[in-house]
């Protein structure tokens, strides 16, 4: 796990969760471009449940396909609890079928991206969504 120097006490958080290596780096290189967001990362779904546990992130970049569980069963699990229900889910991946846009509807996802990720979009919707989130 990887986290950013945290400064101040107001920093958002978002947790980046892919478990292929080169993505996970990318998207925390795109997450400079926020200096008041702090980054934490996991490789996969179960790790992610352990970090919302002990980081609790204002907003999750969660990749769909991995092992052990997948994205859509971490969105759903996230959703269905009432202490994390609340968490900002954006599914961050390289499906782009009609169903699996719909599937991540279903399980709660606030938003989807599809790879390969736009630099500029992706801080765009990140701060947006950040925003919404503390003016709530």
């Amino acid at each position: 796990m990887s986290e950013q120097q945290s400064g101040s006490n107001d920093r958002q958080t978002v947790l980046i969760v892919d478990d292929n290596a080169q993505n996970l780096e990318l998207l925390e290189v795109y997450m400079e471009d926020l200096p008041e967001v702090r980054v934490v990362t996991a490789t996969n779904g179960l790790e992610a449940l352990a970090r919302v546990a002990d980081s609790a992130p204002d907003l999750i970049l969660l990749d769909i396909m991995m092992p052990k569980m997948s994205g859509f069963e971490v969105c759903k699990r996230l959703k269905s609890d009432p202490a994390t229900r609340e968490i900002t889910i954006v599914m961050v991946t390289a499906l782009n079928e009609t169903g699996d846009l719909e599937r991540a509807a279903e399980c709660g996802s606030d938003d989807y991206l599809t790879k390969p990720i736009d630099r500029r979009a992706l801080i765009d919707l990140v701060r947006r969504l950040l925003a919404a989130k503390s003016r709530a």
